[in-house]
């Protein structure tokens, strides 16, 4: 599976490819989807560029989005959205419409409070356990990890030089990550080598304009399709490197 992460915490700043109004999102979803993207991952923004978890601001991504992708779409759950934990959960209590999962930062204060609402209400849940972060130690305690949809391992080493190694450490701190599937990922230039570890060890993954703006080759990306067809290209190169694995072999060493 290669999810695409449309936008992340960008702003306009960061270049005109990067999908910012609900039109914009949809279109880059469907571009990203037509490229082979297998589920969608978005950041809803006010008017003014901001993540929310507002209802009226998720509600038209969404719905823009769903009209063109036949895919799972989900969205972010980030205290940066909402810090204080207590309107954080009343923000997504509020939500009229549902997205068809949502990312938790199991290391946010109120995560679980978050995530056990998200689960009562039928939305499936990514558990985000970011490196470098108490998450995976409390992700372990966790009585909801049996339940999620699967881990959002999420590699925050940019340096290319060291950033498998810092995958390969967060795997084995997650440990049988209460035996749900993991999406391994990394950010800015860690990116393409977690994303090639991924396809080594048969995992699923993730690529877009949230985690990096560049192509494998240091040249800016055009799109979100552009990333999500270069990846395609690499995770299926060195997954069949790798004897096609997806769940024996590297891949399942690395989680046990």
């Amino acid at each position: 599976m290669v999810q695409v992460c449309l936008n992340g915490r960008r702003t306009a700043a960061d270049g005109a490819a990067v999908p910012m109004s609900p039109q914009d999102l949809a279109r880059s979803a469907a571009e990203a989807v037509a490229a082979g993207a297998s589920s969608v991952h978005v950041h809803p923004k006010t008017p003014c560029g901001h993540d929310s978890l507002s209802p009226r601001v998720l509600a038209p991504a969404l719905e823009a989005i769903r009209a063109r992708v036949p895919v799972p779409v989900g969205v972010t759950t980030g205290a940066w959205a909402e810090p204080d934990p207590s309107a954080r959960l009343a923000r997504v209590r509020s939500w009229s419409v549902l997205p068809d999962f949502a990312s938790v930062n199991w290391h946010e204060p109120g995560a679980e409070e978050v995530a056990g609402h998200l689960l009562s209400v039928g939305v499936a849940v990514e558990a985000g356990i970011r490196s470098g972060t108490g998450g995976a130690r409390r992700f372990a305690g966790s009585p909801l990890g049996p339940r999620v949809l699967r881990v959002l391992a999420e590699v925050t080493d940019p340096d290319p030089a060291t950033a498998e190694a810092s995958a390969r450490a967060l795997l084995a701190e997650l440990g049988t990550a209460h035996g749900r599937p993991v999406l391994l990922h990394g950010e800015e230039g860690g990116t393409w080598p977690v994303l090639r570890l991924a396809g080594r060890l048969g995992l699923a993954t993730r690529i877009g304009l949230e985690d990096t703006l560049l192509l494998p080759d240091g040249r800016r990306a055009v799109s979100n399709a552009q990333l999500v067809a270069q990846a395609r290209a690499r995770y299926g190169a060195d997954a069949r490197a790798d004897g096609g694995n997806n769940g024996g072999g590297e891949g399942s060493s690395a989680l046990s």
